[in-house]
């Protein structure tokens, strides 16, 4: 028995120390094999990210990837709530609500040098010195061209105002960031601090509004059934719809489109770091980019992406620094998280309630 003992002892001292080195070369992350934990939508985003970024990152480095799910503002009073203990590691929001983060002392400030695919994105997609965008699309008007008359054209915003389309038009209540700075624009406003010159021309609006949606999947449903047959759409929602069959039309208004960018930053206090960063460079890799633009029908980031040429044809789809400068309209995205709380407000109070 003693020497039996001596054996194991030896093979347990032995494996100890295996174990050590093991976790010396490959990190403690990947011998606990503990989550790398993602905060971002549900539904077709976070298929896409598990698809296409999550298993190469899992396919690399061993370590398994867990997605926690809600919507935009939803995860933004979570990540408050678990401020000094963070549920994940990377969040994916939009890049007005990823400044609401950083203000709120919830993200790391990022490395570039640990980032070499941010290298040669397009300036737009470098959004703050914590959080760095992903992919873009555009809000503009979809409609349905089977439910509108023939003689209703969408050359210029100024076009949902027409009196022959009361009770039609769909607006999203969750951010109405997009039907607020169009109306301002329309009114003479140059920046968004500027938005109360478009107060009044909202008002007018209010005939014409059928309907409000709170989710991307309520959007959907809204204008696939007819309901709003036209809508202030986010252009993937609407090209996801149409790969269903359902027949929309898509315009960018001769004002410009208004452009979101969808964003990743690191959760402060992650204990997952450089596996956080490891994430992100996937992200932004050319083919992960071209996967963006071809699969999601996302504007990449990267210019480097291979993108299809008739995807490239998409109304919204940007992928020329010239797109960039004459078909979007950029909201500076400070100034809209700083504003997005009182645009909601009076959005709420003056056309949702009435």
């Amino acid at each position: 028995m003693v020497g039996n003992e001596k054996r194991f002892s030896k093979a347990r001292a032995l494996g100890a120390s295996l174990v050590l080195v093991a976790a010396g070369l490959f990190g403690t992350d990947t011998m606990a094999q503990e989550p790398l934990r993602i905060s971002i939508w549900g539904g077709s985003w976070k298929d896409f990210v598990s698809e296409n970024i999550g298993k190469r990152f899992t396919a690399e480095t061993g370590v398994p990837v867990e997605y926690i799910t809600g919507g935009t503002i939803d995860r933004l009073n979570k990540a408050k709530l678990s401020k000094a203990n963070p549920e994940t590691d990377l969040i994916f929001t939009t890049s007005h609500v990823g400044w609401l983060y950083a203000s709120d002392d919830l993200y790391e400030r990022l490395d570039m040098g640990k980032l070499p695919n941010a290298k040669t994105l397009f300036p737009e997609a470098i959004i703050s010195p914590f959080h760095v965008g992903t992919w873009s699309y555009v809000y503009t008007i979809a409609y349905r061209p089977d439910l509108v008359p023939s003689d209703i054209k969408f050359t210029s915003w100024n076009d949902l105002w027409n009196p022959k389309l009361k009770s039609t038009i769909g607006l999203p209540d969750f951010d109405p960031s997009h039907i607020i700075y169009a109306a301002a624009l329309l009114s003479g406003a140059k920046t968004a601090k500027d938005w109360t010159m478009g107060q009044k021309k909202l008002l007018e609006l209010k005939p014409n509004i059928k309907a409000f949606y709170s989710s991307d999947a309520t959007s959907q449903e809204k204008i696939g059934s007819g309901e709003t047959p036209i809508q202030v759409l986010l252009s993937g929602n609407a090209y996801h719809m149409m790969n269903e069959g359902v027949k929309i039309s898509i315009v960018v208004p001769k004002e410009g489109a208004i452009i979101g960018i969808d964003t990743v930053g690191i959760n402060k206090g992650t204990k997952k770091l450089d596996l956080a960063y490891k994430f992100i460079n996937i992200a932004l890799d050319p083919s992960t980019q071209t996967l963006v633009a071809n699969k999601q029908k996302m504007g990449p980031v990267s210019p480097q992406a291979k993108v299809d040429p008739a995807i490239a044809k998409l109304p919204g789809m940007f992928t020329t620094a010239g797109q960039w400068k004459d078909q979007a309209i950029v909201i500076d995205h400070k100034q809209r998280s700083e504003l997005l709380g009182e645009w909601r407000k009076w959005f709420t109070e003056n056309l949702i309630a009435r």
